[in-house]
């Protein structure tokens, strides 16, 4: 099995190198690969040549726009990289009788009420982020390709930034936070989504019905203010030097800490199809950071 990684070098991309090397031979590129391996989002027509010359049994897409705010300044960038590429690539995925795998996102939905959506659920994207991921999630439908698209939200790694390392500088500068506490989701680690994501391939290749979208979030629900102090605690627990107090980690609501995007309340997202179609369990959020922390820290 060939497979085609987009978008190596992001979160996922970077985890995915990882989880699909065993499953066959992975060829991994991203905008910045050198030669006839660049991977341009930013051009969506300069990926077929790249596809149709490597002809692929599989493409993982897990190129993006992710600066969720900055999108909303440059609309026209941020739907070539998260609706016309994929849509390329979903169409050469179509043509070649390729898997595509496509990540998306929460934003798809309008955040109101206090359920978890399931894969049913009517979407309403509050900003430009998120009409254009769901934009491209219709553009791989449309293509007739098969595929899986998987929903998470509040993705997370050891590396490179991340909120835990922003809380954690912010707790060993100030003596008090304002975190915001009305908002709620599951922190979702990359390498967790990679190791679902290489599972599922798996078993889509060998029954294709299984293809479709899915919601892929860990377990359990958390808001900013509660995951925050999560990882203050276990920072404060493990010598990690800190100068907030434990009770100094203050609940604000989104309407204190405006930004140029809005963000969905409500990020809950069901993923009862996912586990019982691919026989998964998926941990519990606070595993999958705690395990990010340890990995970071050395402890």
């Amino acid at each position: 099995m060939k497979i085609l990684l987009l978008g190596k070098n992001g979160q996922v991309g970077w985890e995915l190198q990882r989880a699909l090397a065993p499953l066959g031979e992975l060829i991994a590129c991203d905008f910045d690969t050198p030669g006839d391996l660049k991977a341009d989002f930013g051009q969506p027509e300069s990926l077929r040549p790249l596809i149709r010359a490597l002809r692929p049994d599989v493409i993982v897409n897990s190129a993006a726009h992710t600066a969720v705010d900055k999108a909303e300044s440059e609309p026209d960038f941020a739907r070539a990289l998260n609706a016309t590429a994929p849509g390329v690539v979903a169409q050469e995925a179509a043509a070649l009788g390729a898997l595509m795998v496509h990540y998306s996102t929460d934003y798809v939905f309008d955040g109101s009420g206090q359920a978890p959506r399931d894969e049913t659920a009517a979407t309403g994207p509050l900003s430009v982020y998120g009409r254009t991921k769901l934009e491209g999630e219709d553009l791989v439908r449309a293509s007739g390709c098969s595929h899986l698209i998987l929903r998470t939200s509040w993705v997370y790694a050891a590396r490179g930034g991340n909120f835990a390392r922003t809380m954690l500088k912010l707790a060993a500068e100030r003596e008090a936070l304002n975190v915001i506490a009305d908002q709620f989701g599951a922190p979702t680690g990359a390498e967790l989504l990679a190791d679902v994501t290489a599972h599922a391939l798996l078993r889509t290749r060998a029954t294709p019905a299984l293809g479709g979208t899915y919601h892929c979030v860990a377990g359990g629900e958390t808001h900013w203010q509660g995951y925050a102090r999560f990882v203050i605690e276990w920072a404060r627990a493990h010598g990690v030097a800190i100068k907030v107090a434990a009770d100094a980690v203050k609940p604000i609501p989104t309407s204190d800490y405006p930004t140029p995007a809005r963000r969905p309340l409500n990020s809950r997202l069901d993923t009862r199809k996912l586990q019982s179609n691919f026989d998964l369990t998926l941990p519990h959020w606070q595993a999958g950071v705690e395990r990010m922390l340890i990995e970071i820290h050395g402890r």
